[in-house]
């Protein structure tokens, strides 16, 4: 069904005139008079009747126009749920505990009237490819891994440089270090049995361990956080690696150690990932935001992959 002949019966019987219709529409009274002849021959029947007063519905006219007026409503609502502006802006984080979450909190705070709808993807291939379709509108990773290239049409931001930490429990060796260097790591076993062959963080922590001579193990199940945990506070062996701004909390008689690394400090480079054509305004609003935050970067002694984005990442024609 033509749903601008639904309108301009609409119009009519609202006015009372084909001519008034037209003038309203914005269309001429011959157009109006042909999507009227076109909508009552789809639907077999006539729907308007001239009167000496002007034109009228018949009793068919009658009985479709709370239908007629249902459907511009339901097409009205339609529109306006992918309008700009009018449905939630859609971002995707690696995971709710992370320092991207968090980066969407003080968002949503400093801009309470955009919806948020957050989501969890599993790596950066997936998000990338559901940025590229169309289903979220950016995402939070560090891109590209080797091997990889960021689609034509998306650009790629680093949002924020987050330093590892390692953390220990109370009866390992470096419990009690201020801080270390990650060359001085070398020897330790770093356990990290959430990482996944194809990942992008299994290519950051790949190339860390390759950069300062690590071993870094992800034998055995991935049971969670609490898990490792658990397995870390109770080890005088066991280390592993968190983020600064990753949220963990765990049993005061743990006794965990969060300990700086330093000399250099490896980062993990976030980037916002996002379609340059999307014209979601509540998009622009969080671009700016990020862009508004210093410092972002984690300075000059700072340690990161040879195929993290740098700066702004736009890719070319292949």
């Amino acid at each position: 069904m033509d749903v601008n002949a639904v309108r301009t019966f609409v119009a009519v019987v609202d006015s009372g005139r084909f001519q008034e219709a037209a003038a309203e529409l914005g269309i001429t009274q011959q157009a109006v008079s042909k999507r009227v002849a076109a909508l009552e021959r789809s639907l077999g029947v006539r729907l308007l009747a001239r009167t000496a007063r002007g034109t009228e519905p018949t009793i068919d006219g009658q009985a479709f126009l709370p239908h007629a007026r249902e459907l511009l409503l339901a097409e009205e609502r339609a529109a306006a749920s992918v309008r700009p502006g009018r449905r939630a802006l859609r971002v995707d984080v690696i995971g709710r505990r992370l320092a991207t979450a968090a980066l969407l909190r003080d968002f949503h705070r400093a801009h309470p009237g955009t919806d948020l709808d957050v989501v969890t993807l599993f790596d950066a291939d997936t998000a990338v490819a559901a940025v590229r379709a169309g289903t979220i509108d950016a995402t939070f990773r560090a891109v590209t891994m080797p091997g990889r290239k960021l689609p034509e049409g998306l650009t790629a931001v680093r949002a924020l440089d987050e330093p590892l930490e390692l953390l220990t429990g109370p009866g390992h060796a470096l419990a009690g270090a201020g801080a270390v260097t990650p060359a001085s790591l070398a020897g330790h076993r770093i356990w990290m049995p959430g990482i996944v062959d194809g990942t992008e963080w299994a290519a950051y922590y790949a190339a860390l361990a390759e950069a300062f001579g690590l071993t870094i193990d992800s034998v055995g199940p991935d049971f969670g956080v609490e898990a490792l945990l658990d397995a870390v506070a109770d080890s005088s062996a066991l280390a592993t690696f968190v983020g600064a701004q990753t949220r963990l909390v765990w049993p005061a008689g743990y006794g965990l150690r969060r300990i700086a690394l330093t000399g250099p400090t490896p980062v993990y480079p976030h980037c916002l990932v996002w379609d340059s054509a999307n014209a979601h305004p509540g998009l622009a609003a969080l671009r700016a935001h990020l862009a508004g935050l210093r410092p972002a970067r984690a300075g000059a002694r700072a340690w990161t992959p040879d195929w993290a984005v740098r700066g702004v990442f736009r890719p070319g024609p292949p």
